[in-house]
């Protein structure tokens, strides 16, 4: 028998918040801060290349439904450096017609990184969805993230026939914007020419600050590879993709990564031992 309260809950959808905070100790980054409300948490950190903190998020239901509101907010202070991931790929399931929302907010302090590189989010057809990331650096604040997107589920004949995913990305320095953007996908989106024509995995990478020299390492990267993209917007580099498969798509976003890392966050790559199973 469900108890007449959790009941309530699952009617509703979960409301769940994460707030987790970063710090310095003698050269090595400190999870400092954590904070949870409902089904939202992250495992113990790891320390796979010396003073980096590593943080994998978990979302114990495996998937956003209608009603579901999730809450992520993110502090790193002074010269901290932590890089935040995900153990499997996020989804949002099929709506009954109730939104689904996500929030992610991060704030970077003064000489401090934080790389954002959650795994892909499945997101199914009839899904309906509101997704917001925002960034906010302060001079001398690095960052990378990428936002990877699988709509439908193309190995099941599955495509994104409809439902609407609202994705917006902000990023700003001292409060003056960098980079504003809010991507409407629904049917006519998805199959459209001046849309993902099609392709069920599309996604961006972001890192500040970028030189040109790695803006050149991309583009010989990327040479005359269909469906890849990259530009420079002052010093912070945007690069897209659209695939036919997620994992392309991500396999790609890693090597971006690889080549970025040293120039933006001083130091080499180092992928996530979760990544490789």
């Amino acid at each position: 028998m469900i108890h007449s309260g959790l009941n309530k809950e699952i009617q509703k959808g979960w409301q769940a918040e994460l707030e987790l905070g970063f710090a310095t100790n003698q050269h090595k980054t400190l999870l400092v801060k954590r904070q949870h409300k409902g089904p939202l948490t992250v495992q113990r950190p790891f320390y796979p290349e010396g003073g980096v903190c590593h943080v994998y998020i978990l979302h114990p239901p495996g998937g956003i439904v209608a009603g579901d509101n999730l809450s992520i907010l993110i502090n790193a202070a002074e010269c901290s450096h932590a890089l935040l991931t995900t153990p499997a790929a996020g989804k949002f399931y099929r709506s009954t017609g109730k939104l689904a929302m996500q929030s992610v907010s991060i704030k970077i302090a003064k000489d401090a990184a934080l790389e954002w590189l959650p795994q892909e989010t499945i997101i199914y057809e009839g899904a309906n969805l509101k997704s917001v990331v925002k960034v906010e650096l302060e001079t001398g604040g690095r960052f990378i993230g990428w936002e990877i997107l699988s709509l439908g589920r193309p190995a099941s004949g599955e495509g994104f026939t409809s439902g609407l995913a609202d994705m917006s990305w902000q990023i700003f320095c001292d409060k003056r914007p960098l980079f504003l953007e809010r991507l409407q996908i629904d049917a006519k989106a998805f199959s459209a020419r001046w849309g993902l024509q099609g392709f069920p995995a599309c996604g961006t990478f972001f890192a500040s600050p970028a030189t040109a020299e790695t803006l050149a390492s991309i583009q010989s990267l990327i040479a005359d590879s269909p469906g890849r993209g990259v530009t420079r917007i002052d010093d912070m580099l945007v690069c897209r993709a659209v695939d036919d498969r997620s994992d392309r798509l991500r396999s790609f976003f890693e090597q971006v990564w690889t080549l970025v890392r040293p120039d933006t966050v001083l130091i080499k790559a180092c992928a996530p031992r979760i990544w490789a199973t």
